[in-house]
Formats: structure tokens, sequence, C-alpha cells
């Protein structure tokens, strides 16, 4: 049960990302963007920095690494495929996911907890979390954004591939005006997946959410869930 975490110049959140994954029990590895192989790998997770300096747009260049067309390639024969913050930037400029993620409504960098629900739990990444669960989860991000045309959005739902949305505070669940929405989000999106079920992108970082140490460890379901997804795909 190995799963790929690919380097690109200027990630710096593949560390958390292979930390997170170890401490479930799978073999994470480190790959760099020009490997042109991920033969043996049954996962790929794309982690969160700022991929080329995140020059032209966040993750554009990324899209054209070597590794990708691999990436690609094993989404397409169902393996899943996990892009975190500029990880789903470069899902979203690859095509592997619709959509964009444009510069937050604050036009700030935004580094703070924020709280999520679970739209989904029958899928390799949530299978391990309750329906409608709300988690304690960081973001760290820019261009955060998520948006797309309203055909798209309308096929989103209806095809239930938001699998995390932005929701206020438990603790202050009559927060007014979208104050919970860290970056102007359509429909309040944090994450979708693909239609097949195996590609998913979100911006908040889990792995930066798996020990007590941290702050919270809602984000470790998520990596259990992979875990026993492979174990059953195995």
């Amino acid at each position: 049960m190995k799963v790929a975490v690919i380097q690109f110049p200027g990630s710096n959140c593949d560390q958390d990302a292979v930390w997170a994954l170890r401490l479930v029990g799978l073999q994470a590895e480190l790959v760099w963007h020009t490997e042109k192989s991920l033969e043996g790998f049954q996962a790929v997770l794309l982690p969160g920095g700022f991929s080329y300096g995140d020059y032209l747009r966040a993750g554009a260049l990324a899209k054209f690494s070597p590794v990708m067309e691999e990436v690609r390639r094993l989404a397409e024969r169902g393996y899943p495929v996990v892009g975190i913050c500029n990880g789903f930037q470069v899902l979203t400029e690859a095509g592997l996911l619709p959509g964009a993620l444009l510069a937050n409504t604050n036009l700030h960098f935004t580094c703070k907890d924020v709280f999520l629900r679970v739209e989904r739990t029958d899928l390799p990444f949530t299978n391990g979390y309750q329906p409608g669960q709300v988690l304690k989860i960081p973001i760290a991000h820019g261009e955060g954004r998520y948006y797309a045309d309203a055909q798209t959005l309308e096929r989103l739902e209806q095809n239930r591939q938001v699998v995390f949305r932005y929701v206020p505070s438990p603790s202050s669940p009559a927060e007014e005006g979208g104050g919970f929405n860290p970056n102007g989000s359509l429909n309040d999106i944090a994450g979708i997946v693909n239609e097949r079920g195996n590609v998913l992108g979100m911006m908040p970082h889990p792995e930066r959410a798996v020990e007590d140490a941290l702050g919270s460890t809602d984000g470790r379901p998520f990596f259990s869930s992979l875990k026993r997804a492979l174990g059953v795909v195995a």
C-alpha cells in the first residue's frame, strides 16, 4: 500500500503529508516531479506549497511536469489521487477536476482554522467520517476561492461531487454574512471529487490536523480512510 507524495519545486507540505500517511500505517514515499513512472504505487498525493513559485497561476506550470502524465494515468485507472491546497490547484489546472481556484476575496493570504462539513462518506477519503460531521481543519492559501460556471456548479451539486463545505463554527452557529467562508468560494465549496469518486481536491490541510499537539485530530480519519480503502482494493 504505497502512496506517492509528489514534490514540485516549491512544495512545502510534502513532509507533512508523508508524516500523516505514515502515522496511520501507510507506506509513503517522496517522488520528484521529473519522475516518469509511478509503477508500484497504489495512490498519489499532490501536497500544498507554491509549485514553481505560483508563476502565471497557482498550479499552472506544475501541470506540465513529467510526473503528471503518470498521475493522469493512475487517475484514469481508478487509483485514489488527492490534491491538497496547491495540489488542488494543480488538479484543476490539469483538467482532472472541474473549476478553478481564484484569489481570495479579501486579497490576502489567509492562515487559520476553519470548519468543514463532510458531505459524503462513501469515498476512499471519507469513509472514516460520519455524514454531516463538522471538522476543524486549518487553511493556508491566497488563491483558494473555488469558482466554476453555473452549469458546472449545478452538475457538481446534482452528482454529489462536493465533498467538503465551509460551515460556521459549532460554537457560533449564527455567524452572519458568510464570515465562515474564508475565501469566497462559490457554494461554500472546500473540496470536490471527480464523477468517478477517486480524484479529490481540497483547500484545507488535513495533514496539519492529525495530532493533539497541532490543535485538532480531525484530519487523521482522512488518511485512515485512505488506508482502509487501499486495504480493500489490495
